[in-house]
C-alpha cells in the first residue's frame, strides 16, 4: 500500500509539472505571437468572404421573376389602395368644411 501511495504522489506531482509547463508555454507563445496588421485582417476578412458567398444558395431566374412580380403588383395595388383611400378622405373633409360655412 505504501508503493502504491507513493507512486500516486508521483503521479500528480507529474501531472502538476505538466500542466505548469503547458500554462507556461502557452503564456510564452501568446506573448511572442505577433498581432495581425491591418492589412492582414483585411486579407482574412476577404477570404471569409469568399467562403461564405460560396455556401449560398442563390435563387433561380424564374424565382426572382416571380418574386419581383408579387412584389411589383403589392406595391402597385397598395398604391391604388392608398390613393383612393386618400381621396375618398380629402373630399369628406370638403365637404364637412362646406357644410360648416353655410
Amino acid at each position: 500500500m505504501a508503493k502504491d501511495k507513493k507512486k500516486a504522489s508521483e503521479i500528480a506531482e507529474a501531472s502538476e509539472e505538466t500542466k505548469s509547463t503547458k500554462k507556461a508555454k502557452k503564456s510564452n507563445g501568446k506573448k511572442e505571437e505577433a498581432q495581425p496588421n491591418v492589412f492582414q485582417k483585411i486579407g482574412r476578412w476577404f477570404r471569409d468572404l469568399r467562403v461564405e458567398f460560396k455556401n449560398v444558395t442563390w435563387p433561380t431566374k424564374q424565382t426572382v421573376l416571380t418574386n419581383t412580380s408579387v412584389v411589383l403588383s403589392v406595391i402597385v395595388i397598395g398604391s391604388a389602395f392608398i390613393g383612393l383611400l386618400d381621396t375618398g378622405l380629402l373630399e369628406l373633409v370638403k365637404f364637412l368644411i362646406g357644410l360648416s360655412q353655410k
